[in-house]
């Protein structure tokens, strides 16, 4: 009944934002941060300054970063991204914005300029002075090798090219998800806990100039209070099974 009520939506809104958490890519073997298996439960994350100003902060995050990149690299979308970019085919999205690092909304079909990063990719590296992005694997390689940080030719500190705790956020990016959200008529949030900030705030500024939120997650989240429809479960089984629904009712 919820998928139909879902597939109902899309098919009479005209301006569906899209905004996906780490939920949306468990299914794809990429552990989450903050549920109760979360990355956090068990490591204390890097602040940006501190990997600024401490070379030991420096190799703990660089450490913790390898820890994990067999696991992003190789990971592949799974149907609930697939579902997503059959709906962006379809034209039935606007936009889509994630805090997903990880790259597999744009490995499903999206066009790498649809997709609004909102904390960075972990599938690049960046160097924090002169701004060059790198490949990760020989960059990852070297730090195994040598377990120091590693440096830019210019002699700025690499960092994969994600937004750390205390960095400040992208201004295009959040400008342009605002902007997605003081248009849309549909919102809805996948497999996120919306309780970061300012990103949480972007769904719910949907929800504020008029649009209908639809949240789909496994566990509560901080603005469940706020949903006009909301979903428990798994987004791999719930998004494929509202985009069949859509198809039939768009007689494709």
């Amino acid at each position: 009944m919820s998928t139909s009520r879902l597939a109902n939506l899309l098919k009479n809104a005209d301006r569906v934002l899209v905004f996906t958490g780490a939920g949306m890519s468990t299914g794809s073997g990429i552990p989450d941060f903050r549920g109760p298996q979360g990355v956090w439960k068990r490591r204390r994350p890097v602040y940006y300054d501190e990997f600024m100003t401490s070379y030991e902060a420096r190799v703990l995050h660089w450490d913790f970063k390898l820890e994990g990149w067999l696991q992003f690299r190789d990971a592949k979308p799974n149907q609930a991204h697939l579902a997503l970019s059959e709906l962006d085919q379809m034209g039935r999205l606007d936009a889509l914005v994630t805090q997903n690092i990880d790259g597999l909304h744009q490995l499903a079909g999206h066009p790498e300029g649809r997709v609004i990063e909102l904390h960075g990719t972990n599938r690049e590296i960046e160097c924090q002075t002169c701004g060059k992005r790198m490949d990760p694997d020989p960059i990852f390689a070297q730090f195994e090798r040598t377990r120091k940080p590693p440096l830019c030719e210019c002699g700025g500190f690499l960092k994969p090219a994600t937004i750390s705790f205390g960095q400040a956020m992208p201004y295009d990016k959040l400008t342009g998800a605002f902007a997605a959200a003081s248009r849309a008529d549909l919102v809805f949030a996948i497999g996120s806990t919306l309780e970061v900030e300012p990103a949480a705030s972007i769904p719910r500024s949907a929800k504020e100039h008029g649009a209908l939120y639809v949240i789909i997650n496994q566990g509560t989240t901080a603005q469940d209070h706020l949903a006009d429809l909301r979903i428990e479960g798994d987004a791999t089984a719930i998004l494929p099974d509202a985009v069949d629904e859509l198809r039939k009712l768009l007689g494709r």
